[in-house]
């Protein structure tokens, strides 16, 4: 029996099965994901690293797993609507491969928090050469299409409206952090 359900199988009786499959392996993957992060913080932390943006850190683990929440409780009062599901599942799968190919690129610099490393140059290759945050462009595309696969357009829109204004102070947050450790006088020691 195949992973993923064909277009002849999947009726509004056995879509919603395969959304809640599709939900728990994104939810293994943000586990996946802070387990690399745990160890690429010591990483880090090991070599000096600084933490930013300890403050909104919170707010953004709350909104990924109200994003999975929301998908799961609007899904079962939802049909799936094959013209908007399957193209919004290619779009999942998109993300999903601009956020691995981000942290493939960053190495152990990549982090869910804000941790830098002073002296470290920027990182250029892969997505990075392209985009400045290509992992938050996988974060707005994979709020977006991940509830549309099954038609929660609520989840989509309250996640899409959160998530820009979190992005808001995160990129900021960010692009300071950057700054400071680019600026900072490695003679001077550890910037703190």
């Amino acid at each position: 029996m195949p992973l993923l359900p064909s277009l002849q199988t999947l009726t509004p009786s056995t879509s919603p099965a395969w959304y809640f499959l599709l939900l728990a392996v994104v939810a293994a993957e943000r586990l996946a994901e802070l387990a690399t992060a745990r160890r690429n913080a010591g990483w880090s932390l090991a070599r000096g690293g600084r933490e930013y943006g300890r403050g909104h850190y919170p707010a953004m683990v709350a909104l990924h797993v109200g994003l999975l929440a929301g998908c799961a409780a609007e899904a079962a009062h939802r049909p799936f609507l094959p013209a908007l599901g399957w193209p919004a599942l290619a779009v999942v799968a998109v993300a999903q491969g601009l956020r691995w190919w981000c942290v493939l690129s960053l190495g152990p610099r990549w982090n869910t928090r804000v941790i830098v490393v002073p002296g470290l140059p920027l990182v250029a290759a892969g997505p990075y050469r392209l985009l400045r945050h290509p992992n938050y462009a996988a974060v707005v595309l994979e709020g977006l299409a991940l509830p549309l696969v099954h038609t929660a357009w609520v989840t989509a829109l309250a996640f899409t409206l959160l998530n820009a204004l979190l992005l808001r102070v995160r990129i900021r947050c960010e692009n300071a952090a950057l700054t400071y450790a680019r600026t900072a006088d490695p003679l001077l020691g550890l910037v703190r």
